[in-house]
């Protein structure tokens, strides 16, 4: 049995006592948890091993979703999650607008898909969607208990000097794992920060790093309190995951799409992020301007996944071959563009992606 090391614990009754707790600590020796779902586990196999830890879980200003209501439409003001919601609570919000509002099953579609795509139920009760936007980068050479990373002489992300994926390597190539980073980064959101110097709101995409140790750029005093997704008039989403396992497994591949339609059926913006290829989410620019200016045809949809697949370069540290993985890459795009054109992918969903929606 893997047991935890030991450690303090903080409960702040506020985030400015939360954060003025992390700015009092010794650099590196404190940590935040909320749901403890990757966090532990890490700490279980020595992976991360913090003398402190302050919990978030009782923050009630981070459990907050904007918009009141379900029912109430999204269009004009957009949607604010607070960091400490979890998962299950943004599959249930977003369902319930999606299910009362036709713009928010179209615009909001692919958010909940993505959410209700982490892990297992029991998994979602209790891991939060900042826990998920601030997931550790994974690899087939770190994710291991203390002995076994020992006896090939560690690991560069953890005590090592070596990357494994690829011994010339001079950074880590350990892989973003997280669901719903790459589908908010398709909805165009931006998350806030606070620390016990202020607060900065910046996009998404800017928190993460191409780098496997480095992965955030969030910086130790800092927490991700809030994810801000805009209005999203006329957008459509869909998030499509590949993995072993139709439950439970981390994405070997995972394609989150956003596009907006114009009046006269043609593609007017679009954002396409691709998952698990990298240490970071990659939004393929290159695979969006293929669609822009034109309806979404075959050929479109087939220009687009064939300029997503270019940049995708996955390593041999997950499931599957690396080499498939970069080939399914453009089969996927063009699932979900065609989904979002409005072809009936269901079966499709099932067969392919074991997904049931």
């Amino acid at each position: 049995m893997m047991r935890l090391p030991h450690f303090k614990f903080h409960a702040p009754r506020d985030v400015r006592e939360a954060a003025d707790l992390l700015a009092s600590a010794a650099p590196g020796s404190a940590m935040l948890v909320a749901g403890g779902t990757d966090l532990l586990p890490n700490m279980k196999r020595r992976q991360q091993v913090p003398a402190t830890l302050i919990g978030l879980r009782q923050l009630s200003s981070l459990r907050d979703i904007s918009n009141g209501h379900p029912s109430t439409e999204l269009r004009a003001s957009g949607l604010t999650l607070g960091a400490g919601v979890t998962l299950t609570e943004v599959v249930r919000d977003i369902r319930a607008r999606c299910t009362s509002s036709p713009h928010a099953s179209r615009a909001y579609a692919g958010l909940w898909q993505a959410a209700a795509q982490v892990a297992t139920p029991h998994l979602r009760n209790m891991g939060t969607l900042g826990g998920n936007l601030c997931l550790d980068t994974r690899c087939n050479y770190y994710d291991q208990n203390y002995e076994w990373r020992k006896a090939i002489d560690f690991c560069m992300k953890k005590d090592g000097e070596t990357c494994w994926v690829a011994l010339s390597s001079p950074r880590c190539l350990a892989v973003s794992s997280t669901d719903t980073a790459p589908m908010l980064i398709a909805l165009g959101a931006d998350v806030t920060l606070v620390s016990a110097e202020g607060t900065r709101r910046l996009a998404l995409s800017d928190l993460y790093r191409n780098d496997g140790i480095h992965y955030l750029t969030r910086q130790p005093n800092e927490i991700l309190t809030s994810i801000h997704v805009p209005p999203l008039e006329g957008w459509r989403s869909t998030y499509w995951k590949l993995r072993r396992r139709g439950s439970f497994d981390f994405p070997v591949l995972s394609v989150a799409a956003a596009i907006k339609i114009a009046a006269d059926g043609t593609v007017e913006a679009g954002r396409i992020v691709l998952g698990a290829v990298a240490s970071r989410p990659i939004e393929v620019a290159g695979a969006a301007s293929a669609l822009i200016g034109r309806p979404l045809d075959d050929d479109a949809i087939a220009a687009a996944a064939v300029a997503a697949a270019q940049p995708a370069k996955p390593m041999d540290n997950t499931d599957f071959s690396l080499v498939w993985r970069k080939r399914v890459t453009r089969d996927f795009v063009a699932y979900a563009l065609r989904e979002l054109r409005g072809d009936d992918m269901r079966e499709a969903r099932l067969k392919i992606a074991r997904q049931l929606f």
